[in-house]
């Protein structure tokens, strides 16, 4: 007959058992839903995607990480307008579901992106990268701010954002790896993106 102790012991390792089971269980579950990869405070992320989304762009889709460095290093870039690689895509730059941006290939030393004073007005304080969706507060091209901060689009970037929403469309952060002093504003609903300065406090 088993004594109290071992008695114990054995309903402790089953309860141990469970639990570490129910542990495993959910952290797969989590993982399968895309848990903890990137995603800004109000949803959107890039874990989760169903066979045949990759191709998908905007929807509250929020790429885990900004552009590759471009391999383009000459002085000039495509043309505006050409990006459209799939049936229904946007003629702008954008960003696939998968992760691809599409149409960051502008050459590393393309005359538009140099500034004589790059980080004029100093760098971003607030957070960049995937964790930290901004609601845009106002403005325009020329000027835009979000929560006490203000940013203008590049003025060759202009026409790729007429149909931004500017006081409640959603936008993250991006360093810009290729050109000095720049951002990049990725626009969740619409999946597409624009360079942007940052201008101080708002």
């Amino acid at each position: 007959m088993a004594t109290h102790s071992q008695r114990i012991s054995t309903v402790t390792k089953a309860a141990t058992g469970f639990l570490l089971l129910m542990v495993s269980f959910s952290m797969t579950a989590y993982a399968q839903r895309g848990g903890g990869h990137g995603g800004g405070s109000r949803g959107g992320s890039g874990g989760g995607i169903r066979s045949g989304d990759g191709l998908r762009v905007g929807g509250g889709y929020i790429p885990r990480g900004g552009p590759p460095r471009s391999r383009n290093f000459g002085h000039s870039s495509p043309a505006i307008g050409d990006f459209a690689d799939h049936d229904g895509h946007p003629h702008q730059p954008h960003v696939h579901w998968n992760g691809q941006w599409v149409g960051h290939d502008f050459g590393r030393n393309d005359g538009r992106f140099r500034l004589d004073h790059p980080w004029e007005h100093g760098r971003f304080p607030g957070g960049i990268g995937p964790r930290f969706v901004f609601r845009l507060g106002g403005g325009g091209p020329g000027r835009f701010w979000f929560s006490g901060y203000a940013f203008s689009v590049a003025p060759f970037d202009v026409d790729l954002c007429s149909d931004w929403l500017w006081d409640t469309d959603d936008i993250v952060l991006y360093d810009d790896p290729d050109h000095v002093g720049w951002y990049i504003a990725y626009n969740v609903r619409l999946g597409r993106y624009v360079h942007v300065m940052y201008l101080g406090g708002a």
